[in-house]
């Protein structure tokens, strides 16, 4: 496995990040015989092999880099791609929200490039299972390699076909579904789903979220939400701390839900009218509390 993050020291066959002037990052793969090599100078790959991660090195032109081991974040945003990937401020919100962990089966539709495919078999580790369905062979094969690049194909499973004709996969714990018309899918979806599974979509228009969310409600999905993850970085200045001029803003809307069994027990009459009427349960709290807040007048306030 080329990408480990439990060594403390740079070997051959390792996955490296090399980080030098304006923040100029390179990621590859430290092999014996051959050169790092940009406008900056030229390192041999040798001189690097045997090196603490974090050593500073200096190019035959005696420019300056960083040697270390790349995030999983550097590493997703480096990868080759023909498609729109998710953001890993969007992928860590994704994975703490539907609870995606070690040992876990999860599946995925929309492979794409491979970008989410990566952090999930990532995040289920060597014991778990991530199932990937994709229409487009030329893009199975592009995620096959980036997959192979971390070394995580053997923990993935790559199919190929028509999402609408159904999953043979049952009682998986989560499913992130990255696809055009996700609101067309529900029924696979909660086929595939184990009782209490997690459901997430990225979804980019208005539209299309509310087709998805009407067709949630259909199939019966309950603790609906939907949200979006906006990212800003600040200067590292201590004397003038302020934000970045640009910021990673909306890249899409995210949508979560859980699939639940229903019953006609009357008891449940007044849980299953709030699921059924509020797209977003912090949203139903929320309004609760302002229903039992005391009106202010505007004297008052003035």
């Amino acid at each position: 496995m080329p990408w480990k993050l439990n060594t403390t020291h740079a070997q051959a066959g390792d996955l490296v990040q090399m980080v030098g002037l304006r923040h100029k990052h390179f990621i590859f793969v430290l092999t014996p015989g051959t050169i790092f090599s940009t406008h900056r100078g030229i390192i041999k790959h040798d001189d690097l092999i045997g090196l603490p991660w974090g050593s500073q090195v200096f190019s035959h032109m005696e420019s300056p880099f960083f040697l270390l081991q790349p995030s999983l974040a550097d590493i997703l945003t480096e990868l080759p791609r023909n498609t729109q990937i998710l953001y890993p401020k969007e992928i860590g919100f994704i994975f703490m929200t539907m609870g995606v962990g070690p040992g876990q089966r999860v599946m995925e539709a929309g492979t794409g490039s491979g970008s989410m495919t990566c952090a999930l078999a990532f995040a289920v580790g060597e014991q778990g299972r991530v199932i990937s369905y994709e229409q487009r062979p030329e893009m199975q094969k592009l995620a096959l390699k980036n997959l192979q690049r971390l070394g995580f194909e053997d923990r993935v499973d790559l199919k190929l076909g028509n999402i609408g004709d159904g999953f043979s996969e049952t009682n998986v714990d989560a499913f992130f579904l990255d696809v055009p018309n996700p609101y067309d899918y529900m029924v696979q979806v909660r086929a595939a789903l184990k009782p209490g599974g997690f459901f997430s979509a990225i979804i980019p228009t208005f539209n299309q979220v509310e087709l998805t969310l009407y067709a949630l409600r259909r199939e019966k999905f309950a603790f609906i939400e939907v949200c979006e993850v906006l990212l800003r970085y600040y200067k590292t200045e201590p004397a003038h701390l302020r934000p970045v001029d640009r910021m990673v803003a909306h890249t899409g809307f995210l949508v979560f839900a859980r699939r639940v069994e229903l019953s006609d027990d009357p008891r449940a009459k007044d849980l299953l009218e709030e699921i059924g009427l509020a797209t977003d349960r912090r949203a139903v709290q929320k309004d609760s509390a302002a229903a039992n807040e005391p009106e202010v007048s505007e004297d008052l306030e003035a």
